[in-house]
């Protein structure tokens, strides 16, 4: 499994676009693919699941993969979340 964490740097925090735009980026991958925000951890692949986190600015949330093509996975999630300016 390879996991990586982040911190919110969005002043909106993970809303509709950007939760779009993260769904869209592991949407072809093989690997299990979760965030994990406060506590609950929902699979990213689901953009439902994504929005009924609420992750607000300053949150710190991890991104964990499991499968064949983890680390591909990860790499996608932060390039996203780097290129939209939402976390560090």
């Amino acid at each position: 499994m390879a996991e990586k964490t982040f911190t919110i740097i969005s002043d909106s925090g993970i809303h509709a676009r950007p939760a779009t735009v993260l769904v869209q980026s592991v949407a072809n991958v093989a690997s299990d693919v979760n965030i994990e925000y406060n506590g609950k951890s929902v699979n990213l692949k689901s953009i439902m699941g994504v929005m009924s986190l609420g992750v607000p600015k300053g949150a710190e949330i991890k991104i964990t993969a499991s499968g064949s093509d983890e680390n591909e996975a990860i790499s996608k999630v932060e390039d996203v979340i780097k290129k939209e300016g939402l976390g560090e």
